[in-house]
């Protein structure tokens, strides 16, 4: 079995994309922008490892071998961050590093993490245009993930065949793995169920599309929904 590459290892969906693949008995390269930073990432069958996801020679280097990359990365968590430093282009030059790098490598397969501020509410805009629904604070951060995306369709048909699952719904951490996931379209789930998701059924989204490649250089929603814990 071969292994995985995990860019953004650091953080929650980053974790839990190890410790899913891991379970499954796949070894994990762990990228991070300073190993040191994270010590508690090193484990049985991982090994971390300095990256810049921006940059495709250090994309190359690291991904050659394995089977399959997630790209997880976010320079930003949330608004107490800060948006002042945001590079407003990030994504897109993750995008075209890891769709060069990774073809050089000889690594076919991208999974990349969305963001649900771009998919379709009710009224067919993106959730990320209704300051009730977004903080507008947020937006640049949004703007930019959504910018990445594009890129990703812009590039067509090229060597690495890319999918992209954003959890639809509040994306909870901590939440229990049910194993289980539903997959939707550019809309939010209608209706009046809650549509949420763990990180941990994010993460079998995540690996179920490297193990068994289904979707091909789109973007899909991902979610659960509260009733059907259990």
């Amino acid at each position: 079995m071969s292994d995985i590459v995990v860019f953004g290892a650091g953080g929650r969906a980053g974790r839990a994309v190890t410790a899913e693949a891991r379970g499954r008995g796949y070894g994990v390269t762990a990228v991070v922008r300073d190993p040191a930073r994270y010590p508690d990432l090193r484990a049985d069958g991982v090994t971390v490892v300095p990256g810049d996801v921006t940059d495709r020679g250090s994309v190359g280097a690291v991904a050659a071998g394995h089977a399959g990359a997630v790209h997880a990365v976010s320079p930003y968590s949330g608004p107490e961050q800060g948006f002042d430093a945001l590079d407003p282009a990030f994504f897109v030059k993750a995008a075209d590093a890891l769709l060069d790098g990774l073809a050089e490598a000889g690594v076919g397969r991208l999974v990349a993490v969305g963001l649900g501020a771009n998919l379709l509410g009710a009224d067919g805009r993106p959730v990320m245009d209704d300051p009730l629904a977004f903080p507008p604070e947020i937006r640049p951060f949004a703007l930019a993930h959504t910018a990445g995306l594009h890129r990703l369709r812009e590039r067509g048909e090229g060597r690495v065949d890319w999918v992209m699952l954003t959890p639809a719904g509040h994306l909870e951490h901590g939440g229990d793995r049910t194993g289980r996931y539903h997959v939707g379209g550019e809309r939010l789930p209608g209706g009046d169920r809650e549509p949420w998701l763990s990180y941990a059924d994010l993460a079998v989204a995540l690996v179920d599309e490297i193990e068994r490649p289904v979707r091909h250089r789109t973007r899909v929603s991902v979610f659960n929904f509260r009733e059907e814990e259990g």
